[in-house]
C-alpha cells in the first residue's frame, strides 16, 4: 500500500487528489528547506520564518563569584590598617565577626531581591520598583556620585605597586599615563562583553591569590622568625573603631554585582549561591594571611601603611640570589588586584546609566548597546572618560565618606526588601530571607548600627575644608535637587514602574 508523506497528505486533503511524483518530491524538498532554518520567504511569503537573535554569552556561577570578589575585595591588599590600628587579636576578630554582622545580612538581602527581580540596573531597579521613581533615582545618584571619588583610587593603587617594581613610573607624568592605560584596557575588556570580564576576573583571582597562598604555606616554617622584641609598638590614631570602619570598607560592595542581573545565567538560582560563596571567599583571603603572619611573631607595627604586605612577604620569603622573590610576587599581585577591581566595577557602574535610560530617567542615548556583545558601549566610554579625568586630581580614599554614601544607598535597599514583602507578597522569590516579615526587618538591624558608627566617625573628618558629615549630606541632597530640577525641565521621561514586569515574567 502507498504511504503518503505529511506534505502529500496535506496536498491530497487540499486538492482532493494525489499529486504527481514530481510534485511530491518538490514539496518534500521544500519542507526540508524550511526545517533547515533558511528563509523561504521567496516561495512562501505568508510563512516566512523570523530570524532568531544571536545568543549572547552570559555569566555563570564562578565567573560571577570572581567578579563579586573584585567588586568587594580585590584580595588581602588594603587591610594593613586593620591590624595596625587594632592589633592581631582584635583585628582578626573584627575580620571574623563583620562578615556575620555586616556581609551575610547584606548577602541575604541581595540574594532575595536579585532572585525575585533580576533586572538590569540591579539595586536601582529594586528601589524603583519598591519605593518609586524618586528613590530609585537617589539610589543610582549615590552610587554614581561615590564612583567618581572611588574609581580613581584603583589606577592609583596600580601605579603605587608598579613604582615599587620600576621607580621610573614615579617620575613626571609617567604614573598618570600608566593609570590611563588601566582605564583604557578595562574599558576595552568591558566593551568585549561581560563573559570576557568574568573570565578575566576568575584568572586574576587565582594569580593574585597565589602569593598569599605561599605566605600561608611558608609561615609555619618561620614560627617566631620575624619576632622583634625591640620593635616599637604600633602608634596610630585609628584605634579599634577605626579598624572596624576600615574592615567595613573592605567588606562592602556586595550589591554591585546585582546591576548585571540580565546578563547572568539563571540569575534566580545563581545569585544566592554566588553571594554566599563570595562572602566565605573574601573572609578567608583576609583572615588566613594575617593568622599565618601572626605565627611568625611579626609585630603589628610592620603594617604601618598600604603596601606593607610587600615588606612582610620580602622578610618571610627571604632572598634567592639576592632577589626577594615573594615580595616581587606580592607587588605583582597588588597590581592585578587594583586592575581587577577597576575592571569589575566598570562592568557594574556602567549598567546604571543603561537601566536609567531605558526607564526614561536619563537621555535615551545611554541605552545604546553593542550589536556583537550587547554591552552598553556609550555608558562605558562616558564613565571611563570621567574616571580618567580624575586621575590627576590626587583623590585619597576617604573610608568614612565612602561608607556614609554607600550606607545611605544600602539602607534604601534594606527598606525596599521590607516594602516589597508588604506590597507584593506573591512575588516569586527564588531565595527568601528566613523569618518572614520580622526576619526581613531584623536583617538590616546590625548593618544600620554599624553605619551609625560611620556617621559618628565622619563627623570628625574634614573633606575639602568642610566637615565630612556635612559634605556627605551635601552630596545626598544634591541628588534631590537634580531630580526635581530635571523633572521641572521635563528632562526626566520616567516610565511607569510596572513597565518592567512583563520582562520579569519572561526571565522567570
Amino acid at each position: 500500500m502507498y504511504s503518503a508523506s505529511a506534505s502529500s497528505l496535506f496536498f491530497t486533503c487540499d486538492r482532493g487528489r494525489s499529486p504527481p511524483r514530481r510534485e511530491r518530491v518538490s514539496l518534500r524538498r521544500t519542507r526540508e528547506y524550511k526545517l533547515s532554518s533558511v528563509s523561504v520567504s521567496a516561495q512562501f511569503p505568508s510563512r516566512a520564518i523570523p530570524i532568531t537573535k544571536k545568543k549572547v554569552a552570559k555569566l555563570t556561577l564562578w565567573p560571577l563569584v570572581a567578579a563579586t570578589f573584585f567588586m568587594v575585595s580585590g584580595g588581602t591588599y588594603g587591610t594593613e590598617e586593620i591590624i595596625h590600628g587594632a592589633g592581631y587579636g582584635q583585628g582578626i576578630l573584627i575580620l571574623l565577626f563583620l562578615p556575620v554582622l555586616w556581609s551575610l545580612p547584606t548577602a541575604f538581602m541581595i540574594g532575595e531581591l536579585s532572585s525575585s527581580l533580576p533586572a538590569e540596573g540591579g539595586y536601582y531597579a529594586w528601589v524603583r520598583r519598591g519605593m518609586g521613581n524618586f528613590w530609585g533615582f537617589q539610589e543610582a545618584w549615590l552610587s554614581l556620585a561615590a564612583s567618581i571619588f572611588d574609581m580613581a583610587i584603583y589606577p592609583t593603587m596600580f601605579v603605587f605597586y608598579l613604582k615599587q617594581m620600576s621607580p621610573w613610573f614615579g617620575i613626571g607624568n609617567h604614573g598618570i599615563c600608566a593609570g590611563l592605560f588601566v582605564v583604557m584596557t578595562c574599558a576595552a575588556l568591558n566593551l568585549a562583553g561581560i563573559r570576557v570580564v568574568g573570565l578575566t576576573s576568575l584568572w586574576l583571582f587565582f594569580l593574585l591569590s597565589a602569593p598569599f597562598a605561599l605566605v600561608v604555606v611558608l609561615a609555619p616554617f618561620k614560627m617566631g622568625a620575624l619576632a622583634d622584641p625591640h620593635a616599637a609598638p604600633a602608634t596610630t590614631s585609628l584605634g579599634l573603631l577605626g579598624g572596624v570602619l576600615v574592615a567595613m570598607w573592605n567588606y562592602m560592595g556586595w550589591d554591585n554585582a546585582s546591576t548585571i542581573a540580565q546578563e547572568v545565567e539563571r540569575p534566580q538560582r545563581t545569585y544566592p549561591r554566588a553571594m554566599i560563596a563570595a562572602v566565605i571567599l573574601v573572609t578567608l583571603t583576609y583572615v588566613l594571611p594575617f593568622a599565618a603572619v601572626y605565627l611568625t611573631g611579626a609585630p603589628s607595627s610592620l603594617f604601618a601603611e598600604d603596601g606593607s604586605w610587600a615588606s612582610v612577604a620580602g622578610a618571610l620569603g627571604g632572598r634567592i640570589a639576592g632577589f626577594e622573590w615573594l615580595r616581587f610576587l606580592v607587588v605583582l599581585g597588588g597590581m592585578m588586584s587594583a586592575f581587577g577591581m577597576f575592571n569589575a566595577l566598570v562592568m557594574s557602574y556602567s549598567r546604571l546609566p543603561l537601566a536609567m535610560a531605558r526607564d526614561g530617567m536619563l537621555p535615551k542615548v545611554f541605552a545604546k548597546t553593542s550589536k556583537r556583545s550587547d554591552t552598553p558601549w556609550l555608558a562605558i566610554v562616558v564613565c571611563a572618560t570621567c574616571w580618567a579625568l580624575c586621575l590627576g586630581l590626587g583623590f585619597r580614599r576617604l573610608v568614612t565618606l565612602d561608607i556614609t554614601l554607600y550606607g545611605a544607598s544600602l539602607m534604601l535597599e534594606f527598606v525596599t526588601l521590607v516594602a516589597l514583602r508588604i506590597k507584593e507578597p506573591q512575588l516569586k522569590r527564588g531565595f527568601r530571607v528566613p523569618g518572614g516579615l520580622t526576619g526581613a526587618v531584623l536583617t538590616g538591624l546590625f548593618p544600620f548600627l554599624l553605619l551609625l558608627l560611620a556617621v559618628v566617625e565622619s563627623n570628625q573628618e574634614s573633606v575639602l575644608g568642610m566637615n565630612g558629615l556635612f559634605f556627605g549630606a551635601l552630596l545626598m541632597f544634591a541628588g534631590f535637587a537634580v531630580y526635581f530640577v530635571s523633572a521641572k525641565l521635563n528632562v526626566l521621561q520616567a516610565k511607569p514602574v510596572t513597565a518592567g514586569r512583563t520582562e520579569e515574567r519572561e526571565l522567570a
